[in-house]
Parts: structure tokens; sequence; C-alpha cells
């Protein structure tokens, strides 16, 4: 009888073992949303490819959300994605979204989840014209979410030099890349850094301007951000920008 017990027991602990092996491990959901227009650096074609990278060589479950529409009447096919985000990275540039559109990514914020933006994040929701009823901007998503306001840009025309901070090298989203100083085709975005609490990993110099271009920090609603104002598309050429990104993102998930 004892033995059948037993016999009995390892069977049901062997098919417990092996009904967890089974189960299937369930990819992180990442959301980005970006945008179409002439100043938002190509995002429609730098994050499509990104995100097959992200696909193939990480293992991530991605989608891109790109919408159409003026400024202040922007418009996404559907923001459904959002409700089963493990991850939002916003490349997005003065948009107003349909009420129930800026809802969803209220509630993704609300929620405590991560953010990463990239580049023209830094206003991504600040419409500087009439906004199409039945839409609206979210002017505080950059201070709130991001920790920051934008106050400009510097020149364009002879790009900048963005650098590692040594006393952040040993941060994993920096850890070992290489170089840690580098030349970006891009104009050095101009930005006031509100929350002083927030991780400084790199800045960007333009003869003796020097201003912050990639800072980590935990928005009051709990979610973990990173964000990052290099995203031209030459910067997307560079292996440097990419592992910075993507580091970023494991970092974002807890990876």
């Amino acid at each position: 009888m004892k033995t059948q017990i037993a016999a009995i027991l390892l069977f049901a602990v062997f098919a417990a073992n092996n009904a967890f092996a089974e189960q299937p491990v369930k990819k992180a959901h990442i959301v980005f949303l970006i945008t179409k227009d002439t100043n938002n650096y190509e995002a429609h074609l730098t994050v499509p490819v990104f995100a097959e990278k992200l696909r193939k060589e990480h293992g991530y479950d991605v989608t891109v959300l790109l919408g159409e529409g003026e400024h202040g009447s922007y418009r996404y096919p559907s923001v459904d994605a959002l409700s089963t985000a493990d991850l939002l990275i916003v490349f997005a540039r003065r948009i107003a979204p349909p009420h129930d559109q800026m809802k969803a990514i209220k509630d993704y914020i609300n929620s405590g989840k991560p953010v990463v933006g990239i580049r023209t994040a830094n206003h991504a929701f600040k419409v500087m014209g009439p906004i199409e009823n039945g839409h609206e901007d979210w002017f505080e998503f950059v201070a709130d979410v991001l920790g920051c306001e934008n106050k400009g840009y510097g020149p364009h025309d002879d790009g900048y030099d963005p650098y590692i901070l040594p006393e952040a090298a040993n941060h994993p989203i920096v850890k070992n890349v290489q170089p840690t100083k580098w030349h970006s085709s891009g104009g050095l975005y101009l930005v006031e850094l509100l929350d002083k609490e927030a991780n400084v990993l790199m800045q960007g110099k333009h003869k003796d301007n020097v201003q912050p271009v990639a800072w980590t920090r935990t928005a009051s609603t709990n979610n973990k951000v990173f964000y990052i104002s290099l995203g031209h598309p030459t910067d997307f050429a560079l292996p440097q920008f990419n592992a910075i990104l993507v580091n970023g993102i494991k970092w974002a998930l807890g990876k």
C-alpha cells in the first residue's frame, strides 16, 4: 500500500512539474507610440526597423502604433494594445489624440508601468496650435512623467557630442557601451531637468553648451522612466545608441 501511495505521489509531482515546464513563457509586450511629420526625425522609418530587431534578437512582442492627422486632430487607428502593454515607448511630436485614446494613455501611465521616451517625447502631447473638438493635449506629461521641460533646440547644422558620464559608467543602461563619447548629427536639445533626484547617465555638448541627454527617474505614479534626447535618424545607425536604447528597455522592464 505504501509503495502504491509513493508511486501515486511521485506521478503527481512529475505531472505537475511537466505541466509547469510546458507553460509558454510570456513575452514582454512593448508598445511604441510614434508620429510622422517633418520634424519628427523619421521615427516612422527608424522605429519599425528597431522594433523588428527587438522581436528577432531579444524576443519581445512589439506593437508599433502610427497614427495620422494634423497635430490638433491626431488619431491612432487603435490604442487597444496599451491594455496588454508591459512597456510604453513614446517617440511622438505635438499631438492631441481623441479623448478616449488619451484616456488609454493616461490609464497606462497611472497603472505605474514603465515608460521610455525618445527625443520628441519631451513635447509629445504639447500642441502649439488649435485643437479639434473631441481631442486633447497633455502638457503635464513632460514634467510629470519625464521629469523635464523642453527649452528649445541648439543648432542643427553641426551636431553635438553626447557622452556617458564617468560616474554613471556602471549603470546597466550604459555599462560596457563603447565608445563612451561620439558625435551626433542631430541638434542638441535644451532641457530643464525638473527632477533633482533623476539619475543623469549622459550629457551632450555643443561648444560651451552642456545639456543632460539621458536619465532615469521614478515618476509620481511609480513608473520607472528612461528618457534619451538622441534619436536623430543617424543615431539609429550607431551601435552604441542601439545598445543604450536596448539596455534602457531592459532596465525599464526590470530585466
